[in-house]
């Protein structure tokens, strides 16, 4: 029987492939089916499709053939999403448009369709409160023959003050953006290419992880497969974690205040006391939820006179573990987990507030440029999770929509994550289980989450988080290491993953080879090492 990459290229561009060592340097060689043949009038064709789509209030700025290693300068993409150019991967067809959403708001958007058109759709998502285009993701996408689309989220830049007295643009960030894009994607896809697509994707991590899952919720008829990584669901409930670390803290000098310095001291005691857990020490938790680190050891006395803890920084530590509660004890958020600190030191711990819970309050919950998230309480928890705009909350734990036509999600989260707790995920996933009154073996059918050890948001990490999430983390594309294949696979030839295996580079650096290989678990399974050599994937299983 033909391997997977064979089925894929079915030999319309086997010779051309053999010039190349890998599929990073061939990605067209790559692309996920048969490819429809290459017309040669679609340069033209993309050239004089602007006055041809019928797009309500839509303003189509340009359309232009673009070759395979241009290096596309983006002079438009607003400075703050920190990205002037994108390598494009292949040779592709590219649409800039807005549309408007409401008579205060609307969405830029573009369209990233390749010649090589597998008859696929995908919709990229976003990230934090931003309103940046993912162009990477969307390179990544249309290099394998996705006719791939992404939008600013309803407007411009990392900052959320486009959300100060106006909940429209709130909306667009919420569900309205995706969605609309969605909608209008299809439409330029079907309009250029002559034909629907046949199968619609999703890719998405942090808020595009939450974007995914609202349209599972909201609009399930939009994807036959979505990936959705590190969700940011229990959005409101989210901020109000990010933000709680700052008056917990304080500010450098407070005495509750950790210094940075610290921290890699008690990741080393975090380790000690908890990376035998799954019985071998190698630095990476690989269910760090096992883990109920006391910090009490590193208390400063007599013996122990330098790198130690205050007993008022002891106790911080253990706050920062813990769940955060109302003043009743009902849960707003989990603990993070351990393992994270060292990214952690610089980003929640680091003694100033986080932007995007800031941002998050003043302008979208409050209307309050002057609130001050050096004094965020209870109270303002309470707030945002009764104010929910446009149900931003992203919690329904009935996926009966996606059951029922059959779409199929895959749900991973890195387990080193230092932006949105890990906790969260596997939360989640047993509030669908108890919504929908289903055992994980019938949720099987069309939900799965994997937890990826070592992994940080997203993408990165100490371990092995290279599942083909991204264009920067692509090792193969082969199913069982790429999680976007993976769930062609699954949707197109009913083959689900049972794991996802996932590289580690050499000092995570690609140009240094592969460190190892190791294979995720479905959750709710974790890995444990079984003895042997432990960079071999089959010295490690899943157990219940």
């Amino acid at each position: 029987m033909k391997n997977f990459t064979q089925l894929l290229l079915g030999g319309l561009l086997a010779g051309t492939c053999k010039a190349y060592p890998g599929p990073l340097e061939c990605p067209a060689c790559y692309s996920l089916g048969p490819i429809d043949p290459v017309k040669n009038d679609f340069q033209s064709k993309c050239a004089t499709i602007a006055p041809k789509l019928q797009i309500a209030n839509a303003t189509v700025y340009f359309s232009q053939y673009v070759a395979a290693g241009t290096n596309l300068s983006l002079p438009e993409n607003n400075v703050t999403c920190g990205q002037s150019s994108q390598v494009v991967l292949t040779d592709m067809c590219r649409i800039a448009l807005s549309v408007v959403t409401s008579n205060r708001s609307g969405i830029s958007m573009e369209a990233w369709l390749p010649a090589n058109w597998t008859g696929r759709f995908l919709s990229t998502g976003n990230g934090g409160l931003a309103g940046c285009i993912q162009y990477g993701d969307m390179a990544y996408s249309a290099s394998l023959g996705f006719a791939t689309v992404g939008a600013n989220n309803g407007h411009n830049g990392t900052s959320g003050g486009a959300f100060y007295n106006n909940p429209e643009v709130v909306a667009d960030f919420a569900y309205r953006s995706v969605h609309t894009g969605v909608l209008v994607g299809k439409n330029i896809t079907k309009t250029l290419y002559g034909k629907p697509h046949s199968k619609s994707y999703y890719l998405g991590c942090s808020t595009g992880g939450r974007e995914g899952f609202k349209s599972a919720q909201e609009f399930p008829e939009d994807f036959d497969g979505i990936v959705a990584g590190a969700p940011a669901f229990a959005f409101n409930n989210l901020t109000s974690w990010s933000g709680h670390f700052y008056p917990l803290t304080g500010p450098p000098g407070s005495p509750a205040f950790v210094p940075t310095a610290m921290w890699p001291v008690i990741h080393q005691d975090i380790l000690r006391q908890c990376d035998m857990l799954d019985g071998y020490a190698d630095g990476i938790l690989e269910d760090p939820s096992l883990c109920k680190y006391d910090s009490k050891g590193l208390i400063c006395n007599a013996t122990l006179t330098t790198n130690c803890l205050t007993p008022t920084q002891s106790q911080t530590v253990q706050k920062i573990f813990s769940p955060l509660l109302t003043t009743d004890g009902s849960l707003v958020y989990p603990r993070i987990q351990p393992g994270s600190e060292l990214a952690d030191a610089y980003i929640i711990y680091g003694g100033q507030s986080f932007p995007y819970s800031d941002d998050w309050f003043r302008y979208a919950i409050y209307n309050d440029p002057s609130w001050d998230p050096a004094k965020l309480n209870t109270t303002d928890y309470a707030n945002a999770a009764r104010i929910n705009p446009s149900n931003i909350e992203t919690w329904k734990g009935d996926l009966s929509g996606v059951q029922k036509r059959g779409a199929k999600i895959l749900h991973y989260h890195g387990l080193m994550d230092a932006i949105i707790s890990s906790e969260n995920s596997p939360r989640y996933y047993e509030h669908v289980r108890d919504t929908m009154h289903l055992s994980p073996a019938q949720l099987d059918s069309f939900y799965r989450f994997f937890r990826i050890s070592g992994m940080d948001h997203c993408r990165g990490g100490l371990g092995a988080g290279v599942i083909g999430q991204g264009l920067d983390s692509v090792n193969s594309y082969e199913p069982r290491q790429n999680i976007l294949t993976a769930m062609v696979e699954w949707v197109e030839k009913g083959m689900a993953p049972e794991t996802l295996v996932g590289t580690r580079y050499v000092n995570g650096t690609k140009n240094l080879g592969v460190d190892y290989l190791r294979a995720h678990c479905k959750y709710p399974k974790r890995n444990i090492f079984k003895g042997g050599d432990a960079k071999k994937i089959e010295s490690w299983k899943c157990v219940d």
